[in-house]
């Protein structure tokens, strides 16, 4: 038996500190999942001055009309528009809400998430009952709160109830997406993702992760603000990575909000199909969508992203690991900073990517990675300048690693991830 729920779409514009009603947004469930979907912009909204497109193509503002007049569906058959499902909470959000209600797994309903999600959601948008309802006050957790927060962290993990003394501090951002815990902290006002550790984890997931970020940092990539720090317990402490989030900036009273979509909001996909995906791909898409005087820059960033994960056996680099932010003064989406990049130990010398890298499809080799340059706006020669120079700094990794104060041991542990360039193709790249 199919439930139908009208929401009300709220937007953050500009550094405004409170949302403005951007439209409706009609749902058909099922008993877990979202069957079909429709939105009709605001009339309100559409006039105003400095109101910002919803997503990069079925939402924009280009010939937008008031829901009155026509209501949207999805584009390519989706249930659910990808701008709302960037905002709703992934896997490990879900648990946490979950474990605030005390039910299963994956057992309510899509408006069940978002209701219970909370303000502090990726992104600009905000869901409430109707056009009037006030925002809920979202908690920012002062960074100093860590320790308790990464013990709720192991209480989810572990299936067990947060007691009503850790609950209110831990369900503050509980809507961040990815699988692995976290949670939402501020410090000398900026907001950060704390990155937890997880229980059964294989090495040293926050240090070494902070590390890598800040080697990609090092071959000249764009990366947010990063830190680690060390929670003490009884058998010397374990780390948390600390990473500056990219859809908040401070302002006078509070936070902007910027609105954010993920690649596969972009691309129009289901998640399934994010494998069946490329970079060069989403090159192609950023031409249609770029903020002014970006696009160039951001495929060339694009491309360099791509040869660093080959670098460092990064295959998570699914679509929603990858985003764009809109920039309101040029009026376009920029490719958002480089997050989620972890390497991944592992003893096959035949590697892939999450993405499609070149003709050769997904296998991970420089070689395969400069065959679609072009596509990425890049003459060889261009590409050919980028990938010596991701290579020679990757070469010195554990140089990096052990600036950074991450051990021989963990280093070790690892090891097997990075590629020596010259393994991968490099030759055949640079020839």
């Amino acid at each position: 038996m199919l439930a139908e729920l009208n929401t009300a779409v709220f937007a953050f514009l500009g550094a405004e500190l409170h949302a403005v009603p951007a439209g409706l947004l009609h749902l058909d469930e099922g008993n877990t999942d979202v069957v079909a979907s429709r939105f009709g912009f605001g009339s309100r909204y559409l006039q105003r001055s400095n109101a910002a497109p919803l997503d990069t193509s079925a939402l924009r503002l280009e010939g937008a009309v008031p829901g009155s007049e026509k209501q949207i569906a999805p584009p390519n058959g989706l249930a659910l528009f990808g701008a709302v499902r960037d905002a709703l909470p992934d896997l490990w959000g879900r648990r946490v809400i979950e474990n605030k209600l005390n039910v299963p797994a994956n057992s309510l309903r899509e408006s069940d998430y978002m209701r219970h999600a909370g303000s502090n959601r990726f992104g600009a948008l905000d869901f409430r009952d109707t056009p009037e309802s006030e925002a809920e006050d979202g908690l920012l957790v002062p960074v100093i709160h860590l320790s308790y927060l990464l013990d709720s962290a192991d209480r989810v993990q572990r299936g067990e109830h947060i007691p009503d003394s850790l609950a209110l501090l831990f369900q503050a951002g509980p809507t961040m997406g990815g699988a692995r815990p976290k949670a939402v902290v501020v410090s000398d006002r900026l907001q950060y993702l704390a990155k937890f550790p997880a229980l059964g984890d294989a090495f040293n997931v926050p240090v070494i992760e902070r590390a890598t970020l800040e080697l990609a940092r090092a071959c000249g990539l764009d990366v947010p603000t990063t830190d680690v720090v060390r929670i003490p317990n009884d058998s010397n402490g374990r780390d948390v990575m600390l990473i500056e989030r990219f859809d908040r900036s401070a302002i006078a009273g509070g936070w902007a909000r910027h609105p954010v979509v993920s690649a596969l909001t972009v691309l129009e996909l289901h998640e399934s199909e994010s494998q069946n995906a490329s970079y060069a791909a989403l090159s192609d898409r950023m031409g249609r969508f770029a903020a002014h005087g970006r696009v160039d820059a951001d495929r060339a960033e694009l491309f360099g992203r791509m040869v660093f994960n080959i670098l460092v056996s990064n295959d998570d680099d699914h679509l929603r690991n990858h985003a764009f932010v809109w920039h309101p003064q040029a009026r376009g989406w920029a490719l958002s900073p480089l997050y989620d990049v972890v390497p991944k130990p592992q003893i096959a010398t035949t590697r892939r990517l999450h993405l499609g890298v070149g003709k050769q499809g997904r296998l991970a080799t420089l070689d395969n990675a400069l065959s679609e340059s072009g596509r990425f706006g890049l003459a060889r020669h261009k590409a050919q300048e980028i990938i010596e120079r991701i290579s020679a700094v990757t070469r010195e990794w554990r140089t990096v690693f052990n600036q950074l104060g991450v051990s021989d041991a963990e280093c070790d542990k690892v090891a097997t991830a990075f590629r020596k360039p010259r393994d991968v193709g490099l030759e055949a790249a640079l020839n």
